[in-house]
């Protein structure tokens, strides 16, 4: 028996759907790959020409491979969420080892990749091979939630496995040769008509079978988030400036906050930044001079970053350049991935 959720929405799709996205033209594996990844909690229009930049220097996955970190970390930089671009490189390398250089055709060791959850997979498997198997991002909780009512936050375990039930019941009804397609329509319909914020109900071609629209819950659904306030921190962050008209700039650690890109050098307080001033400038701190400062959001807090430069200074003469101290010069910065503030921050100057 036909889904009316699957049929409809693939007829609206057919009209209405996005259709020349680069990634589908050609839509090979490693492209959707990519794509999936760079669409996490980042919008289309952001994502089209980091894609395309990206596959001009990395246009396999071998060569992605292949590549060095600072080499990745350079294209992605500004398109935020780094560990993304690190499980990436990650998993590029493990398809080399494990999989003759292509992305696997199965779900447990696609599954199995750094940064491939259960959704990811899904939507790899669908678009790239057109084989079933459900999608669950935001966009597709969203639009579930709201057809079948579904009240909860969607994060919380017992609402996501009762949202994923209902996707795979779902997709058990699509065409065998439209799966790629049924996962296009179903991101797009969440992006474009059944939006978080003043959806287009009125042009919904679920409309009639919404529970969501029929119990006047359209707004409520799905549950959000229990709120939390974000915490504020303080940071100091030196831009050092040499004879040579070169930057002094410090890779930050493997994990945490802008993990592996290079940034200014930083400290959470002032005297703390003094003290490494100290031990590795010759100069003096007090002749820095305060920028604007720059408010960055993350995830789970706001970072409030306060600039100070210093010109004409050099390192003191038992600390040289290392793999994780280094001076660049103007033209090298684009080399190098660089947290979006602090490219911000350099192209002001």
């Amino acid at each position: 028996m036909p889904d009316p959720f699957a049929t409809r929405l693939l007829h609206w799709f057919d009209q209405h759907g996005r259709h020349d996205l680069p990634w589908q033209h050609p839509r090979t594996p490693y492209r959707v790959w990519l794509s999936e990844i760079m669409l996490q909690q980042t919008q289309v229009a952001t994502v089209i020409p980091y894609f395309l930049r990206f596959l001009e220097h990395f246009p396999t996955l071998p060569e992605l491979a292949a590549a060095d970190n600072d080499a990745v970390m350079a294209q992605w930089a500004g398109l935020g969420y780094y560990a993304r671009a690190r499980n990436l490189h990650a998993a590029a390398r493990q398809c080399v080892e494990l999989h003759g250089g292509e992305l696997p055709r199965d779900f447990d060791a696609l599954h199995a990749l750094p940064g491939i959850g259960r959704s990811t997979a899904g939507a790899i498997l669908s678009q790239a091979w057109n084989d079933r198997f459900p999608i669950l991002d935001g966009n597709v909780r969203r639009v579930l939630a709201r057809y079948h009512g579904i009240a909860g936050f969607p994060g919380l375990p017992a609402v996501e496995k009762q949202l994923w039930a209902i996707a795979q019941q779902h997709v058990g009804h699509v065409p065998a040769t439209r799966l790629a397609d049924y996962t296009q329509a179903q991101m797009d319909f969440g992006a474009t008509l059944c939006t978080r914020a003043r959806p287009a109900c009125v042009l919904c071609p679920l409309q009639d079978a919404c529970v969501a629209r029929r119990e006047g819950r359209v707004e409520a659904l799905p549950t959000p988030r229990p709120g939390k306030v974000l915490p504020e921190r303080e940071a100091v962050a030196l831009l050092l400036e040499n004879a040579r008209g070169e930057f002094l700039l410090n890779r930050r650690p493997p994990t945490g906050i802008w993990a592996s890109l290079w940034t200014l050098p930083q400290a959470d307080s002032d005297s703390a930044m003094r003290d490494w001033f100290d031990r590795q400038v010759q100069g003096r701190y007090d002749n820095a001079e305060a920028l604007a400062p720059i408010v960055h959001t993350f995830s789970h807090y706001r970072l409030h970053l306060q600039p100070l430069r210093l010109r004409k200074v050099a390192l003191r003469e038992a600390v040289r350049d290392n793999d994780d101290l280094r001076w660049v010069p103007r033209s090298g910065l684009s080399a190098l991935g660089l947290p979006a503030p602090i490219r911000k921050l350099f192209d002001a100057l």
